[in-house]
């Protein structure tokens, strides 16, 4: 249950960012960053801390490497997906949401992966600890 809600607040977090509707900070600036100004960049700094967040703990828990490989592995998902017929990629508002799951995906593997590879290993990761 731990990752599902890794994976939402990933997907919640790059979906309020851009998606293919109106709802979306993107848009929202655009239109308001004139009259709304302040509020722009707190939204905008908030989601940020949101990145920093997702991004560091990914970097360091996978890598980029880990992130290209598990980019590499939805990609073909997907391409199985579409050679079967079971999707289209002719709609770009759907290639929007599934670039959308595939990078929250990566996010919250990235965020849970210590995790995952305690319950596998036994071990325990440990950050280096000046004393």
């Amino acid at each position: 249950m731990g990752f599902v809600i890794r994976w939402i607040f990933a997907f919640v977090l790059l979906a309020a960012t851009y998606n293919p509707t109106d709802w979306n900070f993107v848009r929202w600036s655009m239109a308001h960053y004139e009259t709304s100004l302040s509020l722009t960049v707190l939204f905008g700094l908030i989601l940020f801390v949101g990145y920093i967040i997702y991004l560091r703990a990914t970097l360091r828990s996978i890598g980029v490497f880990g992130m290209l490989l598990i980019l590499a592995i939805v990609g073909t998902l997907i391409w199985v997906l579409f050679d079967q017929g079971l999707i289209n990629l002719d709609n770009p508002t759907v290639n929007t949401w599934i670039a959308i799951v595939t990078l929250s995906l990566v996010l919250a593997v990235g965020l849970s992966w210590s995790i995952v590879r305690r319950k596998l290993s036994g071990q325990a990761d440990m950050d280096d600890v000046d004393e």
